[in-house]
C-alpha cells in the first residue's frame, strides 16, 4: 500500500483488506483517507451490482423490494449533492429526518460528499421522541433537512414549531433530478474532517453529538472486519436504525468495501421478527451472510421468529451475529441457539460485543471460532470491585458474559476512576478507549470533551499493561462504563452512573432485574428496571422495581407477584425492596434504538407519571 492514496485494484475489484494493514497487521490507513473515495471507488468499479436493497413491509406485506445499484447510487449522490452545494456552505450541517429506507442512505452520503456535517436523525413520525428531536435539532443547528415526499408534510409541520431563525431549508431526496448532478463538485477533504454528528441516546442527559471524523469510521469498518472474519462478499442483513451508531456501521461496510446490503425497518422487525430470519436464510443461501442486533431481538426472534413448519431456512452459512449495544445476556443467546441450531445455525455464530457511539462502534468482541460463554463470579466480591470467579451452581453467583478481544489498533484500559490508575487483571473498574477509531469530541461542548474524551493515564501496571503500544502522553476516551479483564478477555459488568449502592454495597441493575424477570411467570423477560432513590429519612438509597406484566397477565392479581419479587431480590441479593410497580407492557420508556431508559424510568416514577405516555 502507498500510504497517502488509495490502492488502485483492476477493472471490477474490490478492495483489499491487506491493502490496508502495515507489515505487523496494525491498521494503517492513509493520511487522506475519506469516506468519499471508497464510495467513489465502489461506484467506479462495480457499476451495475446491487449496493443497497430495501424491503418494505410499511407498504406491502410481502415487503417489496427497492434495489439500489452502484451506478445508480452514484447519479443520486450527485443529484443530491449538487443541490446541497446550491444551498448550503462547507461545514454546514445537513440532517436526515427521513423514513427508513434507500433514500436515506443517499441523503447522508450526499451530505458527506457536498462537504457538510450530515447528522443521521429520525422523521418526526417516530412516536415518543419528538422532545428528543427538538434537543438535538437545537443543538446541531442544521442549516438543512433532508427527506422524502412522503414525510415531507409531517417534517414541515414539526419545523414550523421551531423559532424562526432556526428553521431550516428542506430538500426532499427523492425529489431532486438527476439531471442536478452534472453541477457537482467533489469536496476537498480529508481524514480528520467531520463527516457526520453521531447523537448519543440521550438516556443520561441530553443527547449529545459526537464528532465523526472520516479517519474514526474508515478505522472502525476495518477493525470490525477484522475482528469478526468478515470478507467484500460476506451480505449483510439490516434492520437497525439508520441514525443509530449500529445502524450506521451496518452501512458503512458496503460503502467501503463493495459488499451488499438488505435492509428493512426496525417496525417491520418488531412486528415480526422472522423476517429478519428469513431474510438471513435467503441471502445465506448465496454465500456467507453478516448481520448485527442488540440483545433484546435475539431473545424476541427465539420467542416469536421460529420458521413455520416445513419452511425451507438453513442458517448454516450465518458467518457472524454481533450481539452488542446493551448489555449481553447469555440466556438470551442459549435459547436463540436452541431455537435456531436445528435450522443450522452454528453455535459460534452469536458473538457478544461492546461498542459505543463515541467509538465510532466497535470495540470488542470474541474470536471468529468462538462460542458465547459465561464466566460466573462472586456477587459480593464483584460489588466490592473484584471479579473472583465461582462455579454456576455457587449460591452467590452471578453470570457475565465475555466481550472478548479489543479491536486491532485500539486499547482499551481499565481503571480506577478516583486515582486515574491503570487496575490489573481482576480488577473491576472504568473502561478507558484509545485509537483512531474514538470520534474527535462532542459538538459544541468543550468542557464534556476535555472531561471525557482527554483523560491522561496517570499509572500503567509494570507487566501486562493493556496500554502498551500506545504513546505515554496518550490521550484517551472514559467511557463512563465498568469492566474487568479475565484471562486476556474483556467483561462488561455495568455502568457506573447506573450502580445501586445501598448501605455503602454496589448492586448492578442488570442483575437485581435477571432476578426480577425469573421470580414470577407474570413478569415480562427483559423488560425491568431497577434503581434507587433518595430515601426519605436519610442520606442513604432505596430500591425500586418496575417490571411490565407478561403477555396473558394483564389481569393478574398484584399481590403475590409483588411478594414473589420482593422474596427473591432479598434471598439473592439480601436487599430490600421500597416499591414495586407492575406496569402494561410498553410502559417503561425505551431509547430511540428500542432499549429501556432505565434513567427516564427512573424520572417519570419520581414526577409521578410512569405508564401514563
Amino acid at each position: 500500500m502507498t500510504r497517502g492514496s488509495l490502492a488502485a485494484p483492476g477493472q471490477g475489484a474490490r478492495l483489499k483488506l491487506e491493502d490496508y494493514l502495515d507489515a505487523d497487521g496494525n491498521i494503517a490507513l492513509p493520511s487522506d483517507v475519506t469516506i468519499t473515495q471508497f464510495l467513489d471507488h465502489n461506484v467506479a468499479e462495480l457499476g451495475d451490482t446491487p449496493a443497497y436493497r430495501y424491503l418494505d413491509y410499511d407498504h406491502d406485506a410481502s415487503g417489496r423490494a427497492i434495489e439500489l445499484t452502484w451506478d445508480e447510487l452514484g447519479l443520486r449522490l450527485r443529484a443530491v449533492g449538487a443541490r446541497l452545494q446550491q444551498v448550503t456552505q462547507p461545514g454546514d450541517r445537513v440532517a436526515i429526518l427521513a423514513p427508513q429506507g434507500v433514500d436515506y442512505i443517499v441523503g447522508f452520503f450526499a451530505a458527506i460528499q457536498a462537504g457538510n456535517i450530515a447528522v443521521p436523525l429520525f422523521a418526526p413520525e417516530l412516536p415518543g421522541h419528538a422532545e428528543r428531536l427538538d434537543a438535538v435539532l437545537s443543538d446541531a443547528l442544521p442549516s438543512t433537512v433532508l427527506t422524502t415526499t412522503s414525510a415531507a408534510e409531517e417534517v414541515q409541520a414539526f419545523l414550523r414549531k421551531l423559532p424562526r431563525s432556526r428553521r431550516p431549508r428542506v430538500i426532499a431526496i427523492d425529489a431532486v433530478p438527476e439531471s442536478v448532478g452534472q453541477t457537482f463538485v467533489p469536496a476537498q477533504l480529508d481524514g480528520d474532517r467531520i463527516a457526520y454528528l453521531q447523537y448519543t441516546s440521550g438516556s443520561t442527559r441530553a443527547p449529545a453529538g459526537v464528532e465523526i471524523t472520516h479517519r474514526a469510521v474508515c478505522t472502525n469498518v476495518v477493525q470490525m472486519i477484522i475482528s469478526v472474519g468478515l470478507d467484500w462478499d460476506v451480505a449483510s442483513i439490516s434492520w437497525l436504525p439508520l441514525f443509530h451508531d449500529m445502524g450506521l456501521l451496518m452501512i458503512m461496510f458496503p460503502a467501503l468495501f463493495g459488499a451488499h446490503l438488505t435492509l428493512m425497518s426496525p417496525t417491520a422487525f418488531v412486528r415480526r421478527p422472522h423476517r429478519w430470519i428469513k431474510e438471513l436464510a435467503s441471502e445465506a443461501k448465496r454465500g456467507r451472510t453478516f448481520a448485527a442486533a442488540p440483545n433484546f431481538a435475539f431473545e424476541l426472534a427465539a420467542q416469536r421468529g421460529l420458521p413455520a413448519p416445513g419452511e425451507d431456512v438453513d442458517l448454516s452459512n450465518v458467518a457472524g451475529l454481533i450481539n452488542g449495544s446493551e448489555p449481553v445476556n447469555i440466556n438470551s443467546i442459549n435459547r436463540f441457539n436452541e431455537v435456531f441450531g436445528p435450522y443450522g445455525l452454528s453455535p459460534n455464530a452469536v458473538k457478544p460485543s461492546y461498542g459505543m457511539a463515541e467509538a465510532t462502534l466497535f470495540v470488542s468482541t470474541i474470536g471468529a471460532q468462538d462460542r458465547a460463554t459465561a464466566t460466573y463470579l462472586d456477587r459480593e466480591e464483584l460489588g466490592m470491585g473484584r471479579a473472583v470467579p465461582v462455579a454456576p451452581d455457587a449460591p452467590n453467583a452471578v453470570p457475565q458474559v465475555s466481550c472478548g478481544h479489543v479491536a486491532r489498533s485500539q486499547w482499551a484500559v481499565i481503571v480506577d476512576p478516583a486515582s486515574e490508575a491503570e487496575l490489573p487483571d481482576g480488577g473491576v473498574g472504568e473502561i478507558w478507549l484509545h485509537g483512531d477509531n474514538i470520534g474527535r469530541g462532542y459538538w459544541g461542548r468543550e468542557r464534556e470533551t476535555e472531561q471525557s474524551f482527554r483523560n491522561k493515564l496517570q499509572v500503567r501496571c509494570e507487566s501486562g499493561s493493556h496500554a502498551d503500544g500506545t504513546p505515554a502522553d496518550a490521550t484517551w476516551f472514559r467511557t463512563g462504563d465498568m469492566g474487568v479483564y479475565l484471562d486476556g478477555q474483556l467483561f462488561i459488568t455495568g455502568r457506573i452512573k447506573d450502580l445501586v449502592i445501598v448501605d455503602g454495597r454496589n448492586h448492578y441493575p442488570q442483575d437485581i432485574e435477571a432476578t426480577v424477570a425469573e421470580a414470577s411467570p407474570a413478569v415480562r423477560t427483559g423488560f425491568v428496571a431497577a434503581f434507587s432513590i433518595p430515601a426519605d429519612d436519610s442520606a442513604g438509597e432505596r430500591l425500586v422495581i418496575v417490571a411490565e406484566r407478561a403477555p396473558g397477565a394483564g389481569k393478574a392479581e398484584p399481590g403475590p407477584i409483588v411478594e414473589a419479587i420482593r422474596a427473591a431480590v432479598s434471598r439473592r441479593h439480601a436487599l430490600p425492596v421500597a416499591d414495586v410497580k407492575l406496569v402494561a407492557a410498553g410502559a417503561i420508556p425505551r431509547t430511540t434504538s428500542g432499549k429501556l431508559a432505565r434513567r427516564a424510568c427512573r424520572a417519570e416514577y419520581l414526577a409521578g407519571v410512569l405508564g401514563a405516555h
